[in-house]
């Protein structure tokens, strides 16, 4: 089977390897004529990013390039980024890259063009309305991982740099209008760069699975999500160059994000705020977190994830689910512990308050509490 496509949902994907070559005409589709790739400070000087501008200054689209992206960007990154697009005179943006690249990416053409601070349009009710949508400029996402799923999101991630509080920044035009998923971008990965982002592919997954809301168009593409990076994640991890586990993770990361429409839990729920103050991997941290969440939404979960096994193939029910991931996580060379991830207790009390104001802590089956919170980063860490 050919592992490539044209795609319409959630937006429009060209999917298969070798597709980065198309760039030019999916700038052209979403009417930029100088658009600026807004990339982190990690891929910036990495030959697919050279790829990459090559392609897109043969057709005479430039090589303008931002990549003053931290790994947990934040709005001063975003300030940054809105100054050079300005001054490149730019019509859109390229956001390429993982989670940091592409969220940064996707807010820099969404703020370009507003008044308001970038705090007024937090993921709240409707804060998103008080946008000009029509100041938003076009974006074209080229992920070079498999992990977020962002370049199929409507919303970024970025930490308030004073308060080393995780916001989501939530707009429905912030969703990509076309989307590049090349896997042969991914192959250079970093061991650990593909285990951290597989698992978040996975818990994104896992927890829209678990979610207690109804969607059941989430509840089927998280099912299959979950089988792909099973049966894949692992050819991934031990093979870099397997191009057919390279683009079934980066279809599963798109899953994922197309899933947790449906809803996050406690394992983003404390992930954000670890990832805020311990300036950890999230992809990473979520892969530590994921046993103890399991455990304590077992009384809620425990037969929607025996229905789960089931189809994955995993006997024993949950509790043959709960030793997959544990063995899953120790082939990944995943910690056991936030503490081998550079987190400690001394800031317990502010992350169980994070935690509980964390929009993902709405999605978890058993209602998340000062007491059981504060129990479960003491679990994790």
């Amino acid at each position: 089977m050919t592992l490539t496509g044209n795609w319409s949902y959630p937006t429009a994907i060209k999917f298969g390897a070798g597709r980065i070559a198309e760039l030019p005409e999916a700038c052209a589709a979403a009417g930029m004529k100088c658009p600026l790739l807004v990339t982190d400070k990690g891929l910036a000087a990495l030959p697919i990013t050279a790829q990459t501008l090559d392609v897109l200054d043969a057709a005479g689209l430039g090589r303008a390039m931002f990549a003053e992206v931290d790994p947990n960007p934040t709005e001063l990154n975003l300030d940054a980024g809105i100054a050079a697009y300005k001054a490149g005179g730019h019509d859109g943006v390229i956001a390429f890259g993982g989670g940091s690249g592409l969220d940064l990416g996707k807010m820099v053409a969404f703020m370009a063009g507003q008044t308001r601070p970038l705090w007024d349009f937090e993921d709240i009710g409707d804060w998103w309305t008080r946008a000009d949508a029509n100041a938003i400029a076009p974006i074209v996402a080229v992920p070079t991982t498999a992990g977020t799923g962002s370049e199929v999101g409507r919303a970024s991630v970025i930490t308030n740099s004073q308060s080393h509080v995780k916001k989501i920044i939530f707009h429905p035009k912030v969703l990509p209008a076309v989307v590049i998923a090349d896997p042969e971008l991914t192959v250079g990965m970093p061991q650990i760069i593909t285990a951290g982002t597989g698992m978040d592919a996975f818990a994104h997954c896992l927890e829209a699975f678990s979610s207690p809301h109804y969607h059941p168009m989430s509840q089927g593409i998280a099912l299959e999500g979950m089988r792909l990076v099973k049966d894949y994640l692992p050819r991934a991890f031990a093979d870099g160059t397997d191009i057919e586990a390279r683009a079934h993770m980066m279809s599963a990361a798109m899953m994922g994000a197309t899933a947790f429409q449906k809803g996050l839990g406690a394992v983003h729920a404390v992930s954000h705020p670890v990832g805020a103050i311990y300036n950890t991997h999230h992809g990473m941290t979520n892969a530590v977190v994921i046993p103890p969440v399991l455990t304590m939404n077992r009384e809620a979960i425990e037969d929607r994830i025996a229905q789960a096994a089931s189809y994955l193939g995993i006997e024993g029910g949950y509790s043959g689910f709960f030793d997959y991931v544990l063995d899953l996580r120790e082939a990944l060379g995943v910690p056991d512990k936030l503490s081998a991830l550079g987190a400690g207790t001394d800031r317990i009390d502010d992350m169980v308050a994070m935690a509980l104001e964390d929009p993902s802590a709405g999605g978890n089956p058993v209602e998340m509490t000062r007491d059981n919170t504060r129990a479960l980063f003491e679990a994790c860490i």
